[in-house]
């Protein structure tokens, strides 16, 4: 318990899925935390549960693609809680496309969600950071297993979370060499069982096959819980991960190692 005592953290993406399950173990292990989305019912829902057990958590309605709303985002957290000490851009969206089917628009959209929020939400975290006395931070970067491998029909989603993966890197040695104290990770989940995947797998058939199907792919034998990912998220956010940076948490049940 307290791993990440008094630190205040921003999660996006934070009503369903990966971005809950971090949000509620931040909460559990004594964060104070800022959920961050678009499906308000469903986050407010969350923060919610949080206080219910005694914990602090506010949530705010979020598109991640929006440079005024991540003002607003970093405003209202100072507001509420006076600073920042991690952010989790976790917020994403997955669509499958056959490259020649694929359009711009489509691209474009997924783009803005996945790699500009991300952007948008480090340029924002390290301005709010930097200010600090002292300065410092850590970033914690949702990738995945698909920006380190190719996966068919996912041109558009993995040349995102590749772009995560690299832009992660490059952030992290630019607070390093600036002195700034503000550490940048990714985690590069393999496939975990939540409701985008769920998702993708409806539309493409059976859920149960094509679960059955994913579970094969990785050697552990299964895919991933939510939580899986959670426990990483509390390790970089802690100060337990204090000489890491630029590095890819990859947390797959084995599926990159084949």
């Amino acid at each position: 318990m307290n791993r990440v005592a008094d630190k205040v953290v921003i999660v996006t993406g934070a009503a369903l899925g990966l971005g809950r399950a971090s949000a509620m173990m931040l909460a559990r292990e004594g964060a104070k935390v800022v959920l961050t989305d678009i499906r308000d019912a469903e986050g407010e829902a969350a923060a919610l549960s949080i206080r219910e057990v005694g914990g602090e958590a506010l949530y705010l309605h979020h598109d991640v693609s929006s440079e005024p709303q991540w003002q607003q985002v970093m405003a209202e957290t100072l507001g509420r809680f006076g600073r920042l000490d991690v952010l989790v851009n976790n917020a994403g969206v997955a669509d499958g496309c056959p490259p020649e089917e694929e359009t711009l628009e489509h691209w474009r959209r997924l783009m803005s969600v996945n790699l500009e929020g991300v952007f948008l939400g480090t340029k924002h975290a390290i301005r709010t950071m930097k200010a600090r006395t002292p300065p410092g931070g850590a970033i914690i970067n949702l990738s995945s297993i698909a920006g380190m491998i190719g996966i068919p029909d996912l041109g558009a989603y993995c040349t995102s979370k590749g772009g995560v993966r690299l832009y992660t890197k490059s952030v992290a040695l630019y607070c390093a060499k600036a002195g700034l104290n503000i550490r940048v990770n990714s985690i590069h989940p393999g496939y975990i069982w939540t409701p985008m995947v769920e998702n993708y797998l409806a539309q493409h058939g059976d859920v149960e096959e094509g679960r059955g199907a994913a579970d094969a792919l990785h050697p552990l034998g299964h895919i991933g819980e939510p939580d899986d990912i959670a426990y990483g998220v509390v390790y970089l956010a802690s100060d337990e991960s204090k000489f890491m940076t630029g590095a890819g948490l990859v947390i797959d049940g084995g599926y990159t190692i084949q």
